[in-house]
């Protein structure tokens, strides 16, 4: 019997991790997905807002 239900939820677990994958990269997902890519390059650098703040470095 457990290993009916192990199996049962091994299968529900692989069902789910496959559904979030063709979720998070079908092509609906594209452009949301393009963005999050760029929004490490979008943040200020540390030394940036610091000066931007007012405050000295030097």
């Amino acid at each position: 019997m457990i290993g009916i239900l192990n199996a049962i939820v091994t299968t529900l677990a692989m069902i789910t991790f496959f559904g979030i994958c063709w979720w998070a990269f079908s092509r609906g997902r594209k452009q949301a997905n393009e963005e999050a890519s760029r929004l490490p390059f979008d943040l200020p650098d540390e030394g940036d807002s610091e000066k931007h703040l007012g405050g000295s470095n030097e």
